[in-house]
């Protein structure tokens, strides 16, 4: 699934936004948002609606177990 982050800074008045392929890659941005910006409680997406971080970061666990391991 794909996922939209959106902000607004504080300081501005633009929407930014970064679209992502998966929940890990999601979480990665918001890392990195929150740095900046100050903690996020939740996202928003139009599939999903509200929903918090908590439970992306579930999500961001069970796409990694769904994932194919390879061996070296």
């Amino acid at each position: 699934m794909t996922y939209t982050i959106g902000f607004v800074k504080r300081d501005n008045l633009a929407v930014l936004a970064a679209k992502v392929p998966t929940a890990n890659h999601a979480l990665a941005v918001i890392a990195t948002l929150e740095q900046s910006v100050g903690k996020l409680e939740f996202i928003r997406s139009p599939q999903e609606g509200k929903r918090g971080i908590e439970m992306l970061r579930v999500l961001a666990k069970e796409e990694t177990e769904e994932m194919p391991q390879t061996t070296c």
